[in-house]
């Protein structure tokens, strides 16, 4: 370090920012110790970094299927967060999300240098079936983990209650719900809040038309749905499948929100560029992604469970799970985004 700070002309306190990627640094000041780094052949050692001052400036985080919403902006604003703290991300997109695999990869991160964890979503892993490396500060966007790890997570019941309740304050009989795959914890808690607000209104509550998160799968929903002159009114998990169900209805003739009102949920970019645009729940993933980060570097400034013994959660005591919760878990609101997509019902409610 000493030989790229002769060489660049500045302190080696630069030569250390620049190692770690800290904004602090001029710009032409940091293209003048990168040229020297790579004259010199100089790479920072790590390990030994982590010995000076404690931290490896490095998050460890799993996801599932990036390719979903939620996810891939969840990682995103984990990945800006950490950079506004001066940490870099390392990423593990798992193809399965057993207790198993999300274990697996645990391990993994904790061998590659890094000062904590953070778990997008673990999926069909649970509480009692995770088992983590011992002293890894970690932090989870997943309620069900409340009590064992910190979590935080989107209003999902909220939201999901908000948009159903629009649609019967609006004047629609019932709701009809396009849901997300089983297997994702999301979207059952989503299809819970519908399933509970229409039952507290005393309305039916019609079968659930399961999709994948996919618009291919809404679209598929969708001309089901369409063929149903019942269905004055659709929820849909998510703004993808919203946007599949409203090109079945067109092509069945069916105007929105003449005939059937959509609701979506996540508020993606093309949700007010859809036509009509799209009523939608909007989840404040840069919010989500800020508060995991300073959830994590919370355990790992106050030394993250050094003492914390290797054990699976299903040893953890029922008292020592109770816990404070509000301690542990935080909800981001969440908001009803009115567009075009809603309307009252053509025809009175029966």
């Amino acid at each position: 370090m000493a030989d790229v700070a002769a060489l660049a002309g500045v302190s080696t306190q630069t030569v250390s920012r620049v190692s770690m990627g800290l904004d602090n640094v001029r710009p032409a000041t940091r293209e003048k110790v990168l040229a020297a780094m790579a004259e010199l052949g100089y790479a920072p050692n790590t390990a030994a970094r982590a010995l000076r001052y404690g931290s490896f400036r490095t998050i460890g985080v799993i996801a599932h299927r990036l390719a979903r919403t939620g996810e891939s902006r969840t990682v995103e604003a984990v990945v800006e967060a950490a950079r506004a703290e001066g940490y870099t991300v390392t990423l593990i997109d798992v193809e399965n999300p057993s207790s198993d695999v999300v274990s697996a990869a645990a391990t993994r991160l904790s061998h590659q240098a890094i000062d904590g964890l953070v778990i997008i979503r673990a999926e069909t892993a649970t509480p009692a079936t995770l088992a983590l490396p011992p002293r890894l500060p970690v932090v989870v966007s997943d309620s069900r983990f409340v009590g064992h790890h910190p979590a935080v997570g989107a209003d999902q019941a909220g939201g999901a209650r908000s948009a159903t309740q629009h649609l019967l304050d609006l004047g629609h009989h019932t709701v009809h719900h396009v849901a997300g795959p089983p297997d994702s914890a999301p979207a059952q808690v989503r299809a819970e809040a519908w399933r509970a607000t229409l039952a507290a209104a005393g309305r039916p509550v019609p079968e659930i038309v399961e999709g994948d998160w996919s618009a291919a799968s809404g679209y598929d929903a969708g001309r089901r749905l369409a063929a149903d002159p019942e269905v004055t009114a659709v929820f849909c998990a998510n703004d993808e499948m919203a946007a599949g169900v409203l090109r079945a209805l067109h092509e069945a003739g069916r105007a929105v929100p003449r005939d059937v009102s959509v609701v979506g949920f996540d508020d993606i970019l093309l949700a007010e560029h859809l036509w009509p645009p799209l009523t939608t729940v909007v989840q404040d993933f840069d919010e989500i992604g800020r508060r995991l980060v300073a959830r994590l570097l919370e355990q790992v400034r106050a030394g993250g469970g050094v003492n914390a013994p290797e054990v699976s959660l299903a040893e953890t005591s029922a008292d020592e799970a109770d816990g404070d919760e509000d301690d542990l878990h935080e909800v981001v609101p969440v908001e009803l985004k009115v567009r075009q997509s809603t309307a009252p019902p053509q025809s009175p409610p029966r």
